[in-house]
């Protein structure tokens, strides 16, 4: 009885002893993860506060012909859902993480075409899940301020690129991952497109 018994309470403790390693590792993997999620948040929090300070200081920003990657362009505003977000040029993961980024390749606000920003759907384009057909955008530039108006929305695949295509008007494509609350890499992409509500944007008055 007892030499069959011991096998068995051996095997007993090595599996407690395992579990309890497997807990731990999780936990540890769980609080780097959050630590690291405190740390982009409050990153991004830092770099959005000290470039809309610069911003609103500034008369004028790099001109837009000598934009290089990370440059500023301006502001992005959706008044209805208090998004605000400062927008820089490139699509980059460093740029993504602390602001909307300008897809290089798109048109500048003020260009005839499709000004095309990404941003995370867990951070700041977060609002957009509320986002509906009407609402109003503000593009501000330290030249220039450029209303729009959301025209449609529509979820497609990571792989349907013509979301970005030139257009002979004066648009605006917001694009983030789908759906936004799907742990891990989303399948899909939800796009917000508008349509600029004048074709003669207000201009800033000249700063002293």
């Amino acid at each position: 009885m007892n030499r069959l018994s011991h096998p068995r309470g051996a095997v007993s403790s090595a599996r407690a002893h395992l579990i309890r390693g497997a807990c731990s590792f999780f936990l540890a993997i769980g609080i780097l993860a959050l630590g690291y999620a405190g740390f982009v948040f409050a990153d991004s929090h830092a770099y959005q506060a000290l470039e809309m300070k610069k911003f609103e200081q500034t008369g004028r920003l790099t001109e837009p012909h000598m934009l290089t990657e990370g440059d500023v362009i301006g502001e992005i505003q959706v008044p209805r859902l208090g998004l605000n977000a400062m927008v820089v040029e490139g699509e980059s993961p460093a740029n993504l993480r602390r602001a909307v980024g300008h897809i290089s390749k798109s048109a500048l606000p003020g260009e005839r075409g499709n000004v095309a920003l990404a941003g995370h759907r867990d951070t700041l384009f977060r609002p957009l899940r509320h986002i509906q057909v009407g609402d109003e955008i503000r593009f501000k530039t330290p030249e220039q301020d450029f209303e729009y108006v959301v025209e449609s929305i529509e979820i497609v695949a990571p792989t349907d690129t013509h979301v970005v295509r030139a257009t002979s008007g004066h648009d605006l494509t917001f694009i983030t991952c789908f759906p936004f609350y799907y742990v891990g890499p989303a399948p899909k992409r939800f796009i917000v497109h508008a349509r600029q509500a004048d074709a003669m944007p207000w201009k800033r008055p000249a700063t002293e």
